[in-house]
């Protein structure tokens, strides 16, 4: 493990009560009626290559790049942005969580790494190797509890990043029901707590997993309303409600999870034009946010890339 700072410094407890209150003050109806003025759509740099996108608690989007580890950030009531943080050369940001005291969380793909950035700065805070693997691909992470829980899609392990503090990466091998894809390609995605919030539902080659954080025991969710959840890629959870994106399909669909995360039965499936293959998705009121990551576009310099956003 490297660090690019000794401590990464956590905001004040209030300032994270703060934009809990914003939120909380900012639904309902009149959110609504905001919400309704502002871009269903706002474009990114060409060549930008993304594919994960996060929202805190105030309406600024924050998404990564494959193409160099940089980090964009919009401002959703108007569409505009700018690059936060420049990333470098041989990096990558593919999954990507806001915390409540403004550090970004940043999966780092085929680097291996997770990577704290200051959500105001753009300065990078610090870096964690996770594995030493020769070929691995950190692709996803969810906040919960202490950590930051991240995946890797070529090995059947989830890695704990200590959240806003020095401490030990925990690795936590996954066993049970879980099946590991072949060499070379890719398992675990997309991450998000259960409802009770004593395990993790993963992810993977077409299955949802409930996995326990203190065992990394994994069953397989029993799927009603539909066979599977082919390509599916980031995962959303609201209350007793997830949201799977599966990107291939053009097609975010709708779930209810029983309350241990036994059973998802689907309720419904969200379908827009301007899908082109999205690949993960982050909540703001009203309104679901996705990243078009273009995988059966060329991937160039010149490629256009946007997110879109579509009503709950």
């Amino acid at each position: 493990m490297t660090r690019n700072h000794p401590r990464p410094s956590r905001r004040t407890v209030l300032g994270g009560a703060v934009a809990a209150l914003t939120v909380a003050a900012g639904t309902g109806t009149a959110q609504a009626a905001g919400e309704s003025r502002w871009p269903a759509e706002f474009p990114l740099p060409d060549g930008w290559l993304p594919e994960g996108i996060t929202i805190g608690g105030r309406p600024y989007a924050y998404l990564g790049s494959r193409a160099n580890g940089a980090v964009y950030r919009a401002d959703l009531r108007t569409g505009r942005g700018r690059v936060l943080h420049a990333g470098g050369p041989g990096l990558a940001s593919i999954g990507l969580k806001l915390d409540h005291d403004g550090l970004l969380y940043v999966a780092g793909g085929g680097g291996g790494t997770a990577r704290i950035v200051d959500a105001r700065t753009g300065e990078l805070l610090a870096t964690h190797r996770l594995t030493e693997d020769a070929a691995p691909f950190v692709n996803d992470v969810v906040l919960h509890e202490d950590r930051a829980w991240f995946t890797d899609s070529r090995a059947a392990v989830l890695h704990g990043v200590p959240r806003g503090r020095p401490g030990r990466v925990r690795a936590l091998p996954i066993g049970g029901a879980w099946v590991q894809a072949p060499a070379g390609t890719n398992s675990a995605n997309g991450l998000v707590a259960t409802p009770d919030g004593s395990a993790l539902i993963v992810v993977n080659a077409g299955r949802l997993y409930r996995v326990s954080l203190r065992t990394g025991h994994a069953t397989v969710i029993a799927l009603r309303g539909a066979a599977d959840v082919a390509n599916g890629d980031g995962l959303v959870r609201v209350g007793h409600r997830l949201y799977v994106v599966q990107n291939r399909l053009n097609k975010v669909t709708v779930w209810h999870l029983d309350r241990h995360a036994t059973t998802a039965t689907l309720t419904g499936t969200i379908t827009d034009p301007r899908f082109d293959v999205p690949a993960t998705a982050a909540r703001w009121g009203h309104r679901l946010y996705l990243v078009n990551a273009r995988f059966t576009s060329p991937q160039t310099p010149e490629t256009t890339f946007n997110a879109v956003a579509v009503p709950l």
